[in-house]
């Protein structure tokens, strides 16, 4: 009798886990943000090409960028999925208010890779593994990161769907 409640809390405590999980707010600062903006902005319809350009030159370490203002980037989701069968398969797609983009190769690589160093946590399931985060919202301030001090560069979002 004292097994089966164990077994009934144990579960309880598992899918009440796994709920959290899968819409846990989170941060990324410094390197890992500037990454992931950077990675991002290259698709994103929102930004100017101005931004895009900043965001680019500053992400490849250009010091001369003279962009002036504060530039977000933002997506509604990215949903990134390596195939651990098919190891040649790699794709991620990305939606920018309700525009979807998808994105393959060494491109989706790239992506996957870098929200696993802003803390993205993969997630596997029939082959694949995936890594997905909503709601992200990243702010560069070109003058900050200018400073070369490990500022100017801040993401949120919801790891998940």
């Amino acid at each position: 009798m004292k097994s089966g409640r164990l077994a009934v809390v144990v579960v309880s405590l598992l899918t009440a886990g796994a709920s959290t999980a899968s819409a846990a707010p989170a941060t990324a600062s410094g390197p890992a943000a500037l990454a992931l903006a950077g990675v991002v902005a290259l698709y994103s319809p929102l930004l100017t090409a101005d931004e895009r350009e900043a965001v680019s030159a500053l992400f490849v370490g250009q010091s001369g960028v003279r962009y002036a203002k504060k530039i977000s980037v933002t997506a509604d989701k990215i949903v990134c999925r390596v195939s651990n069968v098919d190891i040649t398969a790699r794709s991620c797609e990305l939606t920018f208010k309700g525009n979807k983009q998808t994105v393959t190769g060494r491109r989706a690589s790239e992506i996957f890779a870098t929200e696993a160093m802003a803390g993205i946590p993969a997630d596997g399931a029939a082959g694949s593994v995936f890594e997905s985060l909503s709601k992200l919202n990243c702010t560069l301030d070109p003058a900050e990161i200018r400073q070369k001090a490990g500022g100017g560069a801040t993401c949120s979002f919801e790891t998940g769907n």
